[in-house]
């Protein structure tokens, strides 16, 4: 045990740093050469492809893994851009277990789908490390596109819109473009700056330029950009997170999971990222997972994850669950917070009230249990800020606190599109997804924007 760890509080320090880089090592290390063509060999090439249907992105799956079988990674990394131009990172981040894999035939015959991620993740480095561009751009249109965040639908939408001939402008409020990809995944799912080299990657196109540093509704306005450019695509994330509604909630060491994680993604050295000796997150998905089994892999004793439904209702996968068990987290379930206990203002435990469910409704049982805690993670979802949106000479209308678009991404104005996370339908926490819907927004702004395809 390292010099520290015992220490109470939220300390940095609390092991070496020979245990934080192996910690935070590659959780799926990449396939060499000859284990992509072991397990490409394993797969049936079905027909009807169920992993196929399975793919947000529609990928020609048993297509890209015949590639690899036949020697052609190049080839392959084609087949998967041509749907899907964020495909390295989606190799990295995609719960594959519940979508391609989970729809495997050979997941269904023998309970060991073929690796379809790895895969994926082996033909896109060789083409990535290797600089190979597929696509040149169109004659140049003429038309101007502005685009609102930097994250994987606003990377998708902009490179589709640029391969068609548009000129686009990224307005992104961080200071690194990427979005999720970049501060919203757990950092030993994407190493070694790849979220940044997909960037640069994507935009290499040309004809994209991002403006960092830019904020709706501070620094520019909707109005705005529907004024100076032909067509607006709206791709912002979830800015807020959901408060516990718990008495003591600001009490110090009640933080947000989605910050933690953030900075634990920017942070160039690990050791110097202060945990607390006991953790207790609160929240069921894919954030309080990774706040979890990062709190514990930079040194935290103790870490629980308490969940107010059953094991089934946890938007974090299977597989998500048993990595936090196979770290050292313990998950809890049918647990709500009560009271953040405090003392001299910092957090020293949690109370937590015991729920049931009754006709499909949760409630609390009066019954109790208290945690010891110096740290606590809010990881209860994340809401959307519609309020830089409107107010500005344009409205936008709502449905379930966002943006409403029809099939191909348009809202209620003309010259608006959306996609991600900020729109009603969203599927949260999943960047293919948010992938898709850029990529199918700009091609319905290219539509509108052309005639028969053609400027």
């Amino acid at each position: 045990m390292a010099t520290g760890q015992l220490k109470d509080g939220i300390v940095a320090g609390r092991l070496s740093p020979a245990e934080y880089a192996d910690n935070f090592s590659d959780l799926h290390p990449p396939l060499d050469h000859h284990e992509a063509l072991v397990e490409a060999d394993r797969c049936y090439f079905c027909y009807d492809a169920p992993c196929m249907q399975a793919c947000p992105t529609s990928i020609d799956i048993p297509l890209f893994i015949r590639q690899i079988a036949t020697g052609n990674p190049i080839g392959s990394a084609k087949t998967i851009f041509d749907q899907n131009i964020l495909g390295g990172m989606c190799a990295r981040v995609c719960p594959t277990e519940t979508l391609c894999e989970e729809a495997c035939v050979r997941e269904t015959a023998e309970g060991k789908p073929v690796q379809i991620g790895r895969l994926q993740r082996y033909a896109t480095d060789v083409a990535m490390g290797q600089g190979k561009q597929f696509y040149t751009r169109a004659e140049p249109t003429g038309r101007r596109i502005a685009v609102v965040g930097a994250g994987p639908a606003g990377l998708a939408a902009a490179h589709r819109l640029a391969v068609k001939g548009h000129d686009v402008t990224i307005l992104e409020a961080k200071p690194k473009a990427g979005g999720l990809n970049e501060y919203g995944i757990a950092a030993y799912k994407s190493v070694d700056g790849f979220a940044q080299a997909e960037v640069d990657y994507v935009t290499a196109i040309g004809g994209i330029t991002i403006q960092n540093g830019m904020v709706l509704g501070r620094d520019y306005h909707l109005a705005d950009l529907t004024a100076s450019y032909d067509a607006v695509f709206l791709g912002m994330g979830l800015g807020g997170v959901n408060a516990l509604r718990a008495e003591g909630e600001a009490a110090a060491g009640v933080d947000n999971a989605v910050d933690f994680i953030a900075e634990l993604r920017q942070a160039s050295d690990l050791g110097g990222l202060p945990v607390g000796r006991r953790v207790v997150v609160i929240g069921g998905g894919m954030t309080a997972i990774d706040a979890a089994v990062q709190s514990k892999l930079l040194g935290a004793e103790e870490v629980t994850v308490a969940y107010r439904r059953g094991k089934e209702q946890m938007n974090a996968s299977e597989f998500e669950q048993d990595l936090a068990a196979a770290n050292g987290v313990t998950i809890r379930h049918w647990l709500q917070p009560k009271r953040v206990i405090a003392a001299n203002g910092k957090v020293a435990g949690i109370e937590l009230e015991y729920t049931a469910e009754t006709d499909g409704r949760l409630s609390g049982t009066g019954e109790t249990v208290v945690l010891p805690a110096d740290q606590v993670f809010k990881a209860i979802g994340q809401s959307f800020d519609a309020a830089p949106l409107n107010g500005s000479g344009t409205t936008i209308a709502m449905e379930k606190g966002r943006i409403k678009v029809d099939a191909e991404g348009r809202t209620s104005n003309p010259k608006v599109w959306a996609g991600g996370d900020c729109v009603a339908d969203a599927r949260e926490d999943l960047t293919v997804a948010a992938v898709a819907a850029g990529r199918d927004a700009a091609e319905s702004i290219h539509r509108t924007l052309t005639s028969n395809g053609r400027a």
